[in-house]
């Protein structure tokens, strides 16, 4: 069997979970990987018996990939995935796709007139509980949404913004606690109500950080065309990592996700409970916790696509409406206006 030849592009803290799923496959190779921090990167190829590069261009290239992994700072996103569609690779990026709309629709332009496909990894998607509420909501058992909320207080310290040369910069993460902290949560609840939106009114600010500009807080209300209201309150200056919250009200029952934890009640009684199984664990090194095993999965998930021709969950096509809400939050933010869609 051909195995599929995979690169990495970028070592830094996500780059375990994307090494270690590609090494689980069955069907891939991990043929190379790339990161402009030359130590970082040959410490990592040691370690996966791979080929190691600095210059992803380079290794695009030499090595006639069949696909790429993007682990990089935000800003990059675009013109990587880009070069690496136009020369035939599949790609899967980090979130977000791109800092701005522009450059995202550019990017899945691009995966459509190659032929080659663009995902993006929303790994909570695959959770059990997001999957449980998707499909009863689809299954129409809750009847109408009527209503929606989300909620995120984490903590990210100036401490931990010193560390980083691109986290809480306008320029290269794209923002703050919305791009980088709430973008999960925010593309669930959207995903869940599965809606055209009609307009976002938001405000943001920075009210507990010194050394950044980006925004620690944001809050608004997301109108969708069908008369949904739903809000969402974010900020990064908590004591901890709360579990982040959504609560969705519906005609027949009320649905709420608490970190990982689906519970669904209904109006004439019934509930259904999930979370994640606590047999389906990976070693993935020394990563947050919170980021589970949903990488795995979306990872399983991409390869036996690219094996047997399937479309793919989580396209550009299908994560575009989170690209759009992202930036409607910033604008509307940024100028204090509503932004229509």
């Amino acid at each position: 069997m051909k195995r599929i030849r995979a690169g990495i592009i970028g070592c830094g803290k996500i780059f375990p979970m994307h090494a270690v799923s590609v090494a689980k496959q069955e069907q891939t190779e991990l043929i190379a990987v790339c990161d402009v921090k030359e130590e970082r990167a040959k410490e990592q190829a040691e370690k996966y018996g791979c080929a190691y590069y600095t210059d992803y261009r380079e290794m695009i290239q030499k090595e006639n990939l069949d696909s790429v992994h993007i682990c990089t700072p935000h800003y990059l996103h675009p013109e990587m995935a880009i070069y690496a569609l136009e020369h035939g690779v599949h790609v899967l990026t980090e979130k977000p796709m791109a800092i701005g709309l522009e450059d995202a629709m550019r990017m899945m332009q691009t995966a459509k007139e190659q032929n080659r496909v663009l995902m993006v990894s929303f790994q909570n998607r695959f959770n059990p509980g997001s999957l449980l509420i998707k499909n009863v909501l689809d299954s129409g058992q809750l009847g109408k949404i009527l209503s929606a909320r989300a909620m995120i207080t984490w903590n990210r310290s100036d401490e931990y913004y010193s560390h980083s040369d691109w986290k809480g910069t306008w320029d290269k993460e794209g923002g703050g606690v919305v791009i980088d902290q709430a973008i999960h949560t925010l593309d669930l609840m959207n995903w869940f109500i599965g809606e055209e939106i009609e307009y976002v009114e938001a405000s943001m600010g920075n009210r507990a950080h010194e050394i950044i500009k980006v925004e620690d807080c944001a809050e608004g209300v997301i109108r969708y065309r069908n008369g949904i209201n739903a809000c969402f309150f974010a900020i990064n200056y908590y004591a901890y990592d709360a579990p982040v919250e959504i609560e969705l009200y519906c005609e027949q029952g009320v649905v709420k996700l608490v970190g990982e934890k689906a519970q669904i009640c209904f109006q004439d009684g019934r509930e259904m409970i999930t979370d994640r199984n606590p047999k389906e664990t990976f070693d993935f090194g020394n990563v947050k916790q919170y980021w589970g095993v949903g990488h795995m999965k979306e990872i399983n998930h991409y390869y036996h696509c690219l094996e047997t021709g399937e479309t793919p969950r989580n396209t550009a096509e299908e994560v575009m409406g989170t690209q759009k809400l992202v930036c409607a939050i910033y604008e509307s933010g940024r100028e204090g206006k509503r932004v229509w869609f």
